[in-house]
């Protein structure tokens, strides 16, 4: 039977293999990120060239040019619509004609992956000093099986459709000691969010990685907790899923339903 697996490199930045093909999700392969510094894990060490790198929005943390620079191989760019020319700007030509711009409802296809956008709750701006926007979103990925990768987002009635899914790829914290009330998870969110889109197995993500440098003690449960507080929702909340809370590096390959 064919597998899933996936490995968390910390914060959003996953490897997907399924049926032959992989993917890479929102890359962020650095120590530091303006004021963020790598607090726990190496950075990302991948075993091959990607088949095609998934990127949900426009944050920094999430569309990180250097770290797609850093992305060996060829690899097909799937971004947010309008974000190629951004692509050409930082990168260049070469790099923009690799994209495939998308926004929620629109799919593309890698090798025997059909990657769907969906939507996602969460703010769609380069940040408050650019006028760049674009919708976020988070993707379905099918193959062998169905895979959720949640970008970052907030909890909306419409993730009551993406099921029922093998896996989802579910953010549960952030990058620092508060969390807004819009556009995130938190652990008890995530939980829920698990519980509306009825997948067989879940990996929290977009925790315990990138914490402000000087920080370190302010609220460090907010830090390293999100993932196994998320479990401990999960058991409530949606009681048929597996949580798999996975260390940076680590991998979990699931065998998808019939």
């Amino acid at each position: 039977m064919s597998e899933i697996s996936v490995t968390w490199w910390g914060h959003s930045t996953t490897w997907l293999a399924d049926s032959g093909t992989t993917l890479l999700t929102d890359p962020l392969m650095t120590d530091r990120l303006f004021h963020l510094r790598r607090a726990l894990g190496d950075r990302p060490t991948l075993p091959t060239a990607p088949d095609a790198v998934l990127i949900s929005h426009l944050h920094a943390d999430h569309f990180h040019l250097p770290s797609l620079k850093a992305v060996p191989g060829e690899a097909q760019l799937i971004v947010p619509r309008g974000a190629a020319a951004f692509v050409a700007k930082g990168l260049g030509r070469g790099y923009a004609d690799r994209c495939v711009e998308l926004v929620p409802g629109e799919k593309t296809t890698v090798g025997e992956l059909t990657v769907h956008a969906v939507p996602a709750a969460h703010d769609g701006g380069r940040g408050a000093w650019s006028r760049m926007r674009s919708e976020a979103m988070g993707f379905i990925v099918e193959g062998a099986g169905r895979t959720w990768f949640g970008g970052d987002t907030g909890l909306f009635d419409a993730m009551s459709g993406f099921g029922p899914l093998d896996l989802a790829l579910i953010p549960v914290g952030g990058w620092g000691p508060t969390l807004g009330a819009e556009g995130h998870l938190d652990a008890e969110d995530g939980a829920e969010a698990l519980r509306r889109v009825k997948a067989a197995w879940a990996v929290p993500v977009h925790y315990g990685t990138f914490w402000p440098m000087g920080m370190g003690r302010i609220r460090p449960y907010m830090f390293s907790g999100p993932g196994k507080e998320f479990a401990r929702h999960a058991a409530k909340l949606a009681p048929g899923a597996e949580v798999r809370v996975l260390a940076h590096g680590e991998t979990l390959t699931i065998e998808p339903a019939a």
